[in-house]
């Protein structure tokens, strides 16, 4: 995968609270949707912890509204920001220096902040070693005979520890490349045929 696609430095976005708003919006819908949203944010000028802590959830909801689902999202953007000022008086350094047990249990406490969330905003953001499953995770491995398509988070994640070098560069880039994977080939109806992958497979991806 990393020599079909190259270096991905992900995630996208300008600073850890850019990448956690990021990671919140990006539940149930594309990227491209998410980026309107985030950039609807920076001309409000309302990209700051500050700010966001402040600003009024209907007029937050109307601003992130291209990121689908954008009432709720609002109210799960106030509960992370509320959450940062309460435990760590509204200093991400001070949250990121949290042990990743700690941080990563805490985390799934804030309403709305599900594993797949929480695990993006400690591998991208806090820059913890952490290894984010997502559907893409599932539906390529699946294929690939590694697991179910129902496997257990905490199962097909412990799967990764096992079987790779515990490094924050090696799950922050593998997984992005796996997303690559799956927006581009591994899709619902796959391209199989110009999968990266199709040569080293020997007939082991089952579509099922």
């Amino acid at each position: 995968m990393h020599q079909a696609f190259g270096p991905q430095d992900w995630w996208p976005g300008d600073s850890p609270l850019e990448i956690i708003v990021g990671a919140v919006l990006t539940q149930n819908t594309n990227w491209a949707n998410v980026e309107k949203a985030i950039n609807n944010l920076k001309k409000e000028k309302v990209l700051s912890l500050k700010a966001l802590k402040e600003i009024n959830t209907n007029k937050l909801a109307g601003l992130i509204r291209s990121s689908g689902y954008y009432n709720i999202k609002a109210k799960r953007l106030k509960n992370i920001i509320n959450f940062i000022f309460s435990e760590y008086r509204g200093s991400l350094k001070k949250m990121f220096s949290e042990s990743d047990e700690e941080l990563r249990k805490k985390l799934l406490c804030v309403n709305g902040i599900g594993r797949e969330t929480a695990d993006s905003i400690m591998c991208y953001a806090a820059q913890k070693k952490v290894f984010v499953v997502d559907a893409y995770t599932r539906r390529i491995f699946s294929r690939l005979g590694v697991c179910k398509k129902d496997i257990e988070y905490d199962v097909i994640q412990a799967l990764f520890y096992k079987h790779l070098k515990n490094d924050y560069q090696l799950f922050n880039e593998y997984h992005a490349l796996m997303v690559n994977l799956g927006k581009n080939y591994c899709k619902p109806k796959p391209l199989c045929h110009n999968c990266p992958l199709k040569g080293m497979l020997n007939g082991k991806c089952k579509l099922t």
